[in-house]
Parts: structure tokens; C-alpha cells; sequence
């Protein structure tokens, strides 16, 4: 089991990220990935892009050394009512939208009542692809109720590896969460968040996890070329000739 296209990862246009756009499509190539997503923050993350980057990144070529370079954000969501930090004209334009909840940046005191309400709301959002690290332990919803609605809604639940690395906490809520996806036969998309080109493409501790769980490789999305293809062109992505 590996993954064909990492669409999580971070640039320098993130301040807190570590290498240029350039660098991290490079290093998809050397990994032999079919696509890369290339997804900073949105507005409201500290040190986030200004306005102007999304909607410019149409600079970058859709190919570049063989590799599908996917031009997209990770939004944040914003409330409890699933609002997120990102004009619906600006993600319209993109290709790959990330939604994630973090820390600090919601306008409420979380509960798992009122988390589960977020990413219902935010099931409904017809530009959101992924549905970001989830597992995060402070804002736990109900995932029996909500999985399948991500998966109605052809929402994709990420497996971050990084959460694996830095977010220790959260680590059984994702085992948990694959769990349901396994359950309820919802899709799912392993992602590395890589802030840095070395980890483009770096999932071995989400798959080793999903393999102990006996997870079907055929709701991993990015595991196959044709499948993520197949997603792309569902969602009206324009493949290009590689």
C-alpha cells in the first residue's frame, strides 16, 4: 500500500513552512507521485499568504516534472456553524480545498455537541474536498453521525501523518476514526501536512496504522492513480496530459 499523490502539504508562502513551491513538486517527483496538492493556510492562520496569493496561483504551471500540481488551500473553519476563513469566490477557483479545525481560531468554546455540529455544516460546503486531521482531541464529534455524512456528501476524511508526529493526543481518535470510515465504507485520503519537502509524500505512520486496522485499500482514494483520477474528474478537475 502506498499513496499516489500527497494533497496536504505546505510552502514557504505559510510562514511557518520551510521550503518554496518549487521545492516540494520536486520532491513529489522524486517520490514518483502522480499529483501534489499545494495547500497554505488560509487567511485567518497567523502568518498566513496575503490576499493576493490565491487567487495568483495560477502562475504555476498545471504539470510540472511530470507531477499534477493541484493549486489549493487549507482553510480554517471558523465557528461552530462550520463557516470557514475563505470567501466562497476564491474557493470556487481552486482546484483542492482542505477544512480544518485548529486551535485558537474558532470563535467558541468547543463541545462535543457543538464540534459535531461544525462538520455537519461543514459537510454541506460544495467546495471543501478533505476534511482535515479531525482527530484533534479537542474537538472530538460524533463520528458514528457525522462520517457518513462526509461520505454523502463526497467529503474525503483525511488520515494526517503528521498527527502521528506532533499531534500524540489525537492519535487513538483517528484509529477510531479510520475505524467508522472502515465501518461505514466512507472514503478516506492519506495526507502528510508536510511543512517541509523531505516529508512530501511521507505517510508511513497513517498507512502502518491503517494496515493494522485492516483497512480496505479501495476507500483510500490516493492509493491508486486511476481511483484519485476518477475523484478528480467527479469533481470537475482537469486532469491535463502528464
Amino acid at each position: 500500500m502506498r499513496i499516489i499523490a500527497d494533497t496536504h502539504t505546505h510552502t514557504i508562502a505559510s510562514t511557518h513552512a520551510y521550503s518554496t513551491a518549487e521545492e516540494m513538486i520536486n520532491a513529489a517527483a522524486r517520490r514518483g507521485l502522480y499529483a501534489i496538492a499545494l495547500t497554505d493556510h488560509g487567511y485567518a492562520m497567523p502568518g498566513s499568504p496575503g490576499k493576493w496569493f490565491f487567487e495568483s496561483l495560477g502562475a504555476i504551471p498545471p504539470v510540472v516534472n511530470g507531477v499534477r500540481v493541484l493549486k489549493g488551500v487549507e482553510a480554517n473553519v471558523m465557528d461552530l456553524q462550520g463557516r470557514l476563513d475563505m470567501p466562497d469566490s476564491v474557493l470556487s477557483d481552486l482546484e483542492w480545498v482542505v477544512a480544518s479545525i485548529h486551535g485558537g481560531l474558532v470563535s467558541e468554546k468547543p463541545s462535543f455537541e457543538g464540534s459535531t455540529n461544525a462538520y455537519l455544516e461543514l459537510a454541506k460546503n460544495p467546495y471543501v474536498n478533505v476534511i482535515g486531521h479531525s482527530g484533534t482531541a479537542d474537538f472530538k464529534y460524533d463520528y458514528e453521525k457525522v462520517i457518513p455524512v462526509f461520505a454523502q456528501n463526497g467529503k474525503l476524511v483525511e488520515i494526517n501523518d503528521n498527527t502521528f508526529n506532533s499531534r500524540k493526543s489525537s492519535c487513538q481518535n483517528c484509529v477510531e476514526i479510520a475505524k467508522v470510515c472502515k465501518k461505514t465504507g466512507s472514503p478516506v485520503i492519506v495526507n502528510s501536512d508536510a511543512h517541509f519537502s523531505s516529508r512530501v509524500g511521507a505517510c508511513s505512520l497513517a498507512l502502518q496504522m491503517l494496515r493494522e486496522i485492516d483497512f480496505p485499500e479501495e476507500l483510500i482514494i490516493n492509493s491508486s492513480v486511476s481511483r484519485f483520477k476518477k475523484y478528480l474528474t467527479n469533481n470537475g478537475v482537469q486532469l491535463f496530459q502528464e
